[in-house]
């Protein structure tokens, strides 16, 4: 969510500032781009994993100011709900033993912070979307502390002018409305961030945007909001809606939403933010003290903080990063589709799945994004994100496809490919792409054993709040065993 606002009122001539300073940075992004000066960064990656609170009725616990203070951890962080917090996972290689740093530090940070949040009644839950939320979870009260937080909240509801309607038609059909943008606060979501040279970014981008529906499909872990099973993977519904600052009239007239899975492919990061530039206004204008233009005029490496600023208040699924460490700069692919969880084991599972075929496809000598239509991968995803692993997608030169069938006869391959590629220990590739292919073998991911065992639950008597509860309440338990979700019963 960024750095704390330090006031969060802002002025027309704020505003008209800020998007001078956003011009002039995407100018300055434009001459680095040109003088070769980025690190390259091959195989360095990164984790972020949203986390929800839940208390001894597997009910959201608003206790994340609490338990935050509690752990003094800057790798925790509050997320936009009372319930939410955020897990940043340092950065490594993923060469060699890389996952297994990976899986050894998201473990101890979890435990500890399980062991904290035991002290206030609370359990920590992986999961796209907590099962037992209600409407009355989702409001003003329980927005996170923070300026940056409100200030948010307010910038697009001022943008919106009126309220937000959800409509999501999956099993069920769930229609509300909300005055806040808080029931975003129900998506709990896993990023991936792989460092990539600028002359590698678009292949990069192009294969996440390629094969983003199939990972929704494999990783669904969403099918239940407010009591109704909707999608598969309901968050990407809905994070679209619960932040769309378009009333009808907007969407008449073809504005893009920010929440965005884009419309073309790319030939250059520059494209991505010349589009973020273009088509959105401002959300957040807070001025830095630098003046890009003349950090870049005295040979120095600027922070662009107002292009990263507002490049953060659009919400593409695959969003470029642009960051300096030790006074260089790089880009990043941030990959946003997937929700948090099952198991810790199961993230690693889906990280290893996308890092290794999104290499292998950036890589083709024959790009999948020249056979591909772009509004077909579109398409894909969304079909992926409403059916899970009952998807059917469609593919270049096999046609209309099962989900599972693509994956084990087509991308799987292809991930073990690009794993080598990085160099990634063989029995850790074989150990978390076997996870993957047991998923697509038993047809059994977070969104459908949840589905299941709310119908066993049901077919025995119990309503669907007290079937939402029991479920949640096993789903923490094998949780806790980081047993990958195929193999749980």
């Amino acid at each position: 969510m960024g750095k704390d606002l330090a006031h969060a009122i802002f002025s027309p001539d704020d505003r008209v500032r800020f998007r001078h300073r956003v011009r002039r940075g995407l100018d300055v992004l434009g001459g680095l781009l040109d003088a070769d000066v980025f690190d390259p960064g091959t195989g360095m990656t990164g984790l972020e994993i949203e986390i929800n609170l839940v208390d001894a009725d597997a009910r959201p616990a608003m206790r994340n100011a609490e338990l935050l203070a509690d752990l003094g951890d800057p790798r925790f962080q509050a997320e936009l709900g009372r319930f939410n917090i955020e897990l940043n996972v340092p950065p490594r290689h993923i060469s060699a033993e890389g996952f297994a740093g990976f899986e050894k530090d998201i473990s101890d940070a979890l435990r500890t912070a399980e062991e904290r949040a035991g002290k206030a009644d609370s359990r920590l839950a992986l999961i796209g979307m907590l099962p037992t939320l209600v409407p009355d979870d989702l409001v003003l009260e329980n927005l996170s502390d923070g300026e940056r937080f409100r200030a948010l909240n307010d910038e697009i509801v001022a943008a919106r002018g009126e309220q937000f309607p959800l409509d999501i038609r999956g099993v069920e059909r769930l229609r509300s409305a909300s005055s806040t943008i808080v029931p975003e606060a129900a998506c709990t979501s896993a990023q991936f961030h792989l460092q990539v040279a600028p002359e590698w970014f678009a292949r990069y981008w192009n294969a996440s945007q390629a094969v983003a529906g199939v990972q929704v499909a494999l990783g669904a872990n969403a099918p239940f909001l407010h009591g109704r099973r909707l999608w598969a993977e309901t968050r990407i519904a809905l994070f679209e809606q619960a932040t769309d600052t378009r009333p009808d009239e907007l969407k008449a007239q073809g504005v893009r939403p920010r929440v965005w899975f884009g419309e073309r492919w790319i030939t250059s990061v520059f494209d991505l933010y010349e589009e973020n530039v273009r088509f959105f206004p401002p959300l957040l204008p807070m001025l830095s003290d630098e003046d890009p233009v003349e950090v870049r005029s005295g040979g120095g490496i600027p922070r662009l903080a107002e292009l990263c600023l507002h490049n953060g208040t659009v919400y593409r699924w695959n969003r470029p990063v642009y960051d300096v460490m030790d006074g260089r700069p790089h880009l990043r692919v941030e990959n946003r589709v997937l929700p948090s969880g099952p198991t810790v084991v199961d993230l690693l599972a889906n990280a290893a799945f996308y890092f290794g075929v999104v290499r292998r496809l950036a890589e083709s000598e024959r790009p999948i994004w020249s056979r591909l239509d772009f509004a077909v991968a579109g398409a894909n995803f969304r079909v992926g994100a409403r059916d899970g692993l009952g998807a059917a997608m469609r593919w270049p030169a096999l046609g209309e496809v099962p989900a599972a069938e693509l994956v084990l006869e087509t991308l799987l391959p292809l991930a073990y490919e690009g794993l080598d590629r990085f160099g990634v220990d063989p029995g850790e590739r074989d150990r978390l792409l076997g996870i993957i292919e047991g998923r697509c073998r038993t047809r059994q991911n977070g969104a459908s054993w949840q589905t299941a065992a709310v119908c066993a639950a049901e077919h025995r008597g119990l309503s669907r709040a007290d079937a939402l509860v029991e479920m949640t309440r096993r789903y923490l338990d094998w949780q806790r065993t980081n047993e990958p979700v195929h193999t749980w019963v």
